[in-house]
């Protein structure tokens, strides 16, 4: 009789989670160590300093600065010069407002802090990554890149172009390398309220009108952190081991393509 396939990345699995202090990329961490995985956190310095991630090793990285990212990955490489994953679920969408009101400095940092982060991520994680046996990159993009919703312009146009970039990286590393990508809808985490990190702050004001919102989802319900967190571990595991250059929609229904 054969072996159960796994659904988790196998016990000792060494992961790294790039934005590991955010709502959703900390219900990943939490479920990676619950699963016995070797988990390294990467944040800002500042979401270190105010949530820490209850792992014993975490690295400040600002994803938007080329030196910073190569000094975080060289500081990896020293603690697992050989990654079995990695997860980026990093990234922000600023505040609402139409095309003609972003200032140009603005929409840059935007597509800085999202698809410039993945390039430079993905980038120097490709040594670490390239080992012999298949690993497998996990990238959180957004269903604002599918159903696109007025007054984000910058952020939609920078989360399709991670999907674009991504599937272009994902054909030149196989075999060696598999990514995939999980693209939520809104989801009730502090980023959904304009903040970041994990303290969620109820009285916030929400970035949409949550009763029209609900009447589009078939499942009738916001997305809580737990729900794109399962996708992103089936995508780390062996059980998508015959997946690449995917993306698996997370919006209750609202995103069927």
């Amino acid at each position: 009789m054969s072996e159960p396939i796994g659904f988790m990345p196998p016990r000792g699995s060494r992961i790294a989670v790039v934005g590991a202090c955010g709502g959703i990329g900390g219900e990943i961490l939490t479920q990676l160590v619950a699963g016995g995985c070797e988990v390294i956190a990467l944040d800002l310095e500042s979401s270190l300093a105010q949530a820490p991630p209850p792992v014993p090793h975490t690295i400040a990285i600002d994803g938007r600065d080329a030196a910073s990212v190569e000094a975080a990955f060289a500081h990896l490489g020293q603690i697992a010069p050989r990654l079995d994953g990695l997860v980026l679920a990093s990234g922000y969408a600023g505040q609402r407002a139409p095309i003609g009101e972003w200032a140009v400095e603005d929409i840059d940092d935007i597509l800085s802090g999202n698809l410039r982060l993945m390039t430079l991520v993905l980038r120097a994680s490709l040594q670490l990554l390239s080992h012999g046996d298949p690993a497998s990159v996990v990238m959180l993009t957004s269903d604002m890149a599918y159903i696109p919703q007025a007054g984000y312009a910058p952020y939609v146009a920078a989360k399709a172009g991670m999907v674009a970039m991504g599937r272009s990286v994902a054909r030149e590393v196989a075999p060696t390398i598999r990514i995939n990508f999980v693209s939520p809808g809104a989801v009730d985490t502090p980023f959904l309220r304009g903040g970041r990190g994990r303290a969620l702050d109820p009285s916030a004001p929400l970035r949409f009108n949550m009763d029209a919102y609900l009447k589009q989802i078939p499942l009738a319900r916001m997305a809580v952190a737990a729900d794109v967190a399962g996708p992103v571990l089936f995508l780390l595991g062996p059980a998508s081991s015959y997946m690449t250059g995917e993306v698996l929609h997370v919006s209750g229904g609202a995103f069927m393509g």
